[in-house]
């Protein structure tokens, strides 16, 4: 896939390099990976453990469970790739008991010491651990999660969290109908992205690997991990990828992004009309 290229002098919001989404019926490229990222030292804004909270096993009757969190001046999607260098002690601690356990943590994004009441669990798929403690993970994103309660914070992070999922359509409407809605949304919503990528890769003189008006952003996902797969490619605006990761509504997501897009393609067409009017003269020989 052709990454959609930021702008230097920025528009509201510019989508820029996208990452893998599954849930899909065919596996997108997975070549393209951000950088990495040292996680933070944070400060959870939480209120405290309650006193009649239990450290225990998840219990089944309010459907929760204890959970490391890794704070990261970034947002992870479900069904997007991160790749991790580990090399701060206490998150070395973590990983050596992850790899003994449960390969899950919770990664949750990070903006001035204070971390998001949302996250994405990350699931480690491969890792290299160097003979220096320091590991190189690859983590792909899986279920939301909401913190609920701080049950600690040394050496690491570790909340009482609940699964977040999308709501489902309100009773007596059509679920034919709601399904068709959000599948002509999520149409509108990549040929926004297509044209984006098209007039960007024309400001910066690229020449495309495909046509943009016919290459396959969407590659068979359905509305609900197609919507996290564009709010995974927004990578220079974080605090509306939060945003949108605490979206419990698929048609509301979808609907922001493709306003999102649409600004981002007028400030672009924009662009594109002053370069036009106003061409850079050919240097003297």
């Amino acid at each position: 896939m052709i990454p959609l290229t930021q702008i230097v002098s920025s528009p509201p919001l510019l989508p820029v390099r996208s990452r893998l989404h599954s849930h899909t019926r065919r596996r997108p490229n997975t070549s393209s990976v951000p950088l990495l990222f040292k996680p933070p030292r944070t400060h959870l804004s939480l209120p405290p453990r309650s006193s009649s909270s239990s450290s225990s096993s998840p219990s089944p009757i309010d459907d929760t469970i204890e959970l490391p969190l890794f704070p990261l001046p970034l947002v992870l999607f479900p069904g997007a790739i991160l790749p991790l260098q580990i090399f701060e002690f206490r998150y070395r601690i973590l990983m050596h008991t992850l790899l003994a356990t449960d390969l899950r943590f919770g990664v949750i994004f990070s903006d001035g010491g204070v971390v998001a009441p949302v996250g994405c669990v990350g699931e480690i798929v491969k890792h290299e651990r160097l003979v220096d403690d320091r590991f190189f993970l690859i983590c792909k994103g899986q279920e939301r999660f909401r913190v609920l309660d701080l049950v600690r914070t040394r050496p690491y992070l570790v909340a009482r969290v609940a699964w977040l999922e999308d709501r489902p359509p309100p009773n007596g409407s059509s679920s034919t109908t709601d399904e068709d809605n959000l599948d002509n949304l999520a149409t509108e919503v990549e040929k926004h992205m297509r044209d984006v990528i098209r007039i960007s890769n024309r400001l910066n003189g690229k020449e495309p690997k495909e046509d943009a008006e016919t290459m396959d952003l969407r590659r068979n996902l359905f509305p609900t991990p197609f919507s996290f797969f564009v709010g995974s490619t927004f990578e220079g605006a974080p605090r509306e990828q939060q945003a949108l990761l605490e979206l419990e509504d698929t048609s509301a997501r979808l609907r922001r992004e493709k306003d999102t897009l649409r600004n981002t393609l007028n400030y672009l067409t924009a662009a594109s009309a002053v370069k036009d009017a106003f061409p850079s003269s050919p240097s003297s020989s």
